[in-house]
């Protein structure tokens, strides 16, 4: 006999509000209750907190639901500082007191690590900076509403495209903060808006950099006027007519300086936008490898040479490894610019195996690795190969560093230390350094 399709009848979500308690917090910063036995998450729900629900996802083994009110709030509750806070995709625990976030944040990690690693270990010191005008790079979205012809100048909406308008953002670092009315202004002006993709804002230590992202040429008075304001600012001003083209218009190419080393920068490398705590990450990470003028180090996912060039300063090599070729030769002239002639950079791809390589024929007394989100599954089973006794693993996602760990200790090293590096306060993004040793 034969079977036809029949669609399968979509859930109804039971939409009414809900009273219900919260229990804990998960690794998003989300809110955790119960009902029926089932794990409800929701944003901007502390724990201890009554509050009332509207659910707005209903899965098999886990709901979401909308937070409608508070009925009894947390002593951990504050106000957000921030007017966009309830609209922004930004920050997501402006609710919660800070040094309870920072607890939470430590909680998550130790517990994740002790899982996976095997071991509970007590945290070393926590690094952290100022939690308000921290953010020394910032994306502001452009869009023109149909409706109102209005340039929309902003940041995305939590789970969405739309953009909040602003004109001010509390972590934002002053000098780039005081530029947003002065420049929402201006560019509500062009010719074209609704040309405009977006503008990087990126404070450096020689001036700020402004980048402006156009779909169309600008006009001759609208390219005068960006430069005016450039100037004005003593900003250094580029265009970018396509993704992969960046045209220097005014002004120097940006630098930062960490640990004495200057490094230099195009708006589109990656650099830590938390400039104070990448400071204090780069003293940890030299003190915890115990770095000396006999060692050898290698640095994998080297970006600008955030690390290696400070670290070139104490110890008799480094050879850093990174996947960008641009980012290699930049950190290649600024070993030269600083006169650093015992580092080497070299192009790889890092989720390959690397026996092959020239580079990976040597050995390290120490290695440093500093991954994206996905982590290092590729060379970190390979580590041990170098010889390395001591390697520091700066990691920007928890899970992915419990992950890595369960390798370097599968090939015979011991987790020693493991800190939490508050890297975007008001924000559940957790990142971590953890130290591993091989006697």
């Amino acid at each position: 006999m034969a079977r036809f399709f029949q669609p399968k009848k979509k859930t109804q979500i039971e939409t009414k509000h809900q009273s219900v308690t919260v229990e804990k917090l998960d690794n998003l910063g989300s809110g955790i209750a119960y009902l029926n036995k089932k794990p409800v998450f929701i944003e901007q729900a502390l724990p201890g907190e009554k509050v009332v629900v509207q659910l707005t996802e209903s899965k098999s083994k886990f709901s979401r639901a909308k937070l409608i009110k508070v009925l009894e709030p947390s002593e951990k509750r504050v106000s957000a500082f921030c007017q966009y806070y309830q609209q922004c995709g930004g920050c997501n625990l402006q609710h919660f007191e800070l040094d309870a976030q920072r607890s939470y944040k430590q909680q998550s990690l130790s517990q994740l690590m002790s899982k996976f690693a095997g071991q509970d270990l007590a945290l070393s010191e926590m690094i952290s900076g100022d939690d308000k005008g921290y953010r020394r790079r910032a994306r502001i979205s452009l869009f023109v509403d149909k409706k109102s012809r209005e340039l929309q100048f902003g940041f995305r909406k939590k789970q969405s495209k739309q953009i909040v308008n602003i004109d001010h953002c509390g972590v934002l670092e002053p000098s780039l903060n005081a530029l947003l009315p002065e420049l929402k202004s201006l560019l509500s002006g062009f010719k074209s808006p609704e040309s405009l993709g977006h503008v990087e804002l990126v404070k450096a230590d020689n001036g700020i950099v402004l980048v402006l992202r156009h779909l169309k040429s600008l006009s001759e008075k609208d390219h005068s006027s960006l430069v005016e304001l450039a100037n004005k600012h003593q900003a250094t001003l580029y265009l970018m007519p396509s993704n992969d083209q960046l045209d220097l218009v005014t002004g120097l190419k940006a630098t930062y300086q960490e640990a004495g080393v200057t490094l230099s920068f195009m708006p589109n490398h990656f650099i830590q936008v938390n400039q104070d705590v990448n400071k204090k990450m780069i003293d940890q990470a030299t003190e915890w490898l115990d770095i000396s003028e006999n060692d050898r180090v290698l640095d994998l996912f080297c970006g600008l040479g955030n690390f290696s060039l400070p670290i070139a300063k104490k110890a008799t090599s480094v050879v850093g490894i990174e996947g960008v070729d641009e980012m290699v030769v930049q950190a290649t002239e600024n070993a030269v610019a600083n006169k650093l002639t015992n580092a080497r950079f070299y192009q790889a791809n890092l989720e390959q195996e690397l026996i092959k390589e020239p580079w990976a024929q040597e050995t390290f007394d120490k290695v440093l690795l500093d991954p994206a989100r996905a982590g290092a599954s590729g060379i970190v089973d390979q580590l041990s190969q170098f010889g390395a006794k001591s390697v520091v693993y700066v990691s920007c996602n928890p899970a992915t560093l419990a992950r890595d760990s369960q390798s370097l200790l599968e090939q015979g090293y011991q987790l020693k230390k493991l800190s939490m590096l508050d890297m975007f306060p008001h924000t559940s993004h957790l990142e971590s350094m953890a130290l591993f040793e091989k006697q």
